[in-house]
């Protein structure tokens, strides 16, 4: 299946920014980081449930704001780089 996930971690307290890296550290054991706080990729369900209880580990419920898109892999989607920018996916294997 394929992923996307998107957060928005507050850091009004200088504590915030660990748990903003740490949050980043999980996403990329999982997923491609696309953009700054953009990561995509194919996921096992394994793999898929993991991130998900690593996140919801870190994350302040009330402060933070975490989408996860899931696609099976009966989807069909298309994914379209709009601009002349490299595409941050071109490098992996």
């Amino acid at each position: 299946m394929r992923a996307i996930l998107i957060y928005d971690i507050s850091t009004e307290e200088p504590s915030d920014q660990k748990r903003l890296n740490n949050l980043r550290k999980i996403a990329r054991k999982y997923l491609n980081h696309i953009q700054k706080s953009v990561f995509e990729g194919n996921i096992t369900l394994s793999n898929l449930e993991r991130l998900k209880v690593e996140i919801l580990n870190e994350v302040d419920m009330n402060r933070d704001s975490v989408i996860l898109y899931i696609f099976d892999d009966r989807t069909r989607y298309e994914r379209m780089i709009l601009t002349n920018t490299e595409d941050p996916t071109a490098n992996l294997i």
